[in-house]
């Protein structure tokens, strides 16, 4: 009953100065809302990262070529030579663990519908790219090992190539042109929408390999070769071993620097999390800084509330309060106010973030971890600077009380 009677004289105590009331809880609300906002915004670009980067496929290593230590300025892409079809098929064939593995090419050309003509990247891929990058096809079909053998001008399409070239249309079994060559479209791609870099996944041409070496771009060598493994364990040991092989058969001698790279993604996602982790827990301290400064605004009004309420401090004394009394009294009062503004700030948080992602297209995401830890925070704060007030006033002589002017 006492703890009843203690919070309804809390809450009148609030309602009697609602202005300097809702200025008190000011620092709460901000605090709480710029917590769940920031973090948020945190936990929205770490889930936009690992989103683009497992749609590039699952337990996969890209071999790229040149070295990466090479220092001073680097070629244009494509300017380096050191990959190899070849390269590719050993991979294949000498390395375990390993699910498909698909050497690429890729070039800008701008290709052509009639009077509808779009700038887009035209990559040669091999069938097996399909699975490795998680494509799927919507329409029709994708690129076949009988399409790469016989060097066939036949193009797989995505969306924003679909609808730029032929509108609503279906663009299956359509003739295009790239370059001012003839190409059927035999499939279009469902969507994969934007990266989190802002790059369109859907705004691509496939093409067999074979015919954008030799009937396209006449070249022998390849830009890129993606693997996927089998085993997310192995991915440290196919990529050893994958390296091992590359240096001998590019006669690379020992303490010499490699002429390729080995990219593993599982490792970029884990590190890619990792500093998204520690941004967002930057962006939460930053916001957090607020509610401390809210928790010194309570301990001020408190102690203003002390010193105007100095008689009826004395008057509930000599009624028989004890000081455990006069303690809750004032601690529930600055915890009243830090829980109401913890749960305007939820609200204002929320709202933030969602207004974030409305008007600045951004994912935001939100979750309960914040909302609970930002409202429990803030509850502790206005329990930690309520006590200093909360114990003056317990400690003040009835007789000098009742006596204060």
């Amino acid at each position: 009953m006492l703890f009843r009677e203690s919070v309804g004289m809390a809450l009148t105590a609030l309602m009697a100065n609602k202005l300097r009331s809702l200025l008190t809880m000011l620092g709460i609300i901000i605090g709480v809302g710029a917590v769940i906002a920031m973090v948020s915004v945190g936990m929205g670009v770490r889930s936009n990262v690992q989103t683009s980067i497992a749609s590039l496929g699952s337990n996969m290593l890209i071999v790229s070529p040149g070295s990466s230590n090479r220092g001073g300025p680097r070629g244009a892409a494509g300017s380096m030579t050191t990959l190899k079809y070849d390269d590719a098929l050993a991979i294949k064939e000498k390395i375990k663990n390993i699910d498909y593995v698909s050497p690429t090419v890729s070039k800008s050309y701008q290709v052509v519908n009639g009077n509808q003509n779009w700038n887009t990247t035209v990559q040669g891929v091999t069938p097996e790219f399909m699975a490795i990058r998680s494509l799927e096809v919507d329409y029709g079909s994708f690129i076949t090992q009988n399409d790469n053998t016989k060097r066939n001008r036949v193009a797989v399409i995505g969306t924003t190539v679909a609808t730029n070239l032929f509108g609503t249309a279906n663009p299956v079994g359509q003739n295009i042109r790239i370059n001012n060559q003839p190409f059927k479209v035999i499939g279009i791609l469902k969507s994969k929408g934007q990266s989190s870099v802002g790059q369109d996944q859907d705004d691509a041409v496939y093409i067999p390999l074979t015919t954008a070496q030799e009937r396209m771009i006449g070249i022998t060598y390849v830009n890129s070769i993606n693997i996927q493994v089998s085993d997310q364990n192995k991915m440290d040991q196919v990529q050893e071993e994958i390296e091992t092989l590359l240096r001998q058969r590019h006669h690379i001698l020992t303490g010499k620097e490699d002429d390729f790279n080995v990219r593993n993604l599982t490792s970029l996602m884990e590190t890619m999390t990792q500093t998204t982790t520690m941004i967002t827990i930057l962006l939460g301290s930053i916001a957090g800084i607020s509610l401390v400064v809210g928790g010194i605004g309570i301990m001020n009004i408190m102690m203003v509330s002390v010193t105007e309420r100095t008689r009826e401090i004395g008057i509930r004394k000599a009624l028989g309060a004890t000081f455990q009394n006069i303690m809750m009294q004032f601690l529930i009062e600055s915890v009243v106010i830090s829980v109401i503004g913890g749960i305007i700030g939820i609200g204002i948080g929320i709202g933030l973030s969602t207004a974030i992602s409305q008007i600045g297209n951004f994912t935001t995401v939100v979750t309960a971890l914040p909302i609970i830890m930002s409202f429990g925070f803030s509850v502790g704060i206005g329990l930690f600077f309520g006590i200093y007030p909360a114990r003056k006033a317990a400690k003040l002589d009835p007789i000098e009380a009742l006596r204060y002017e």
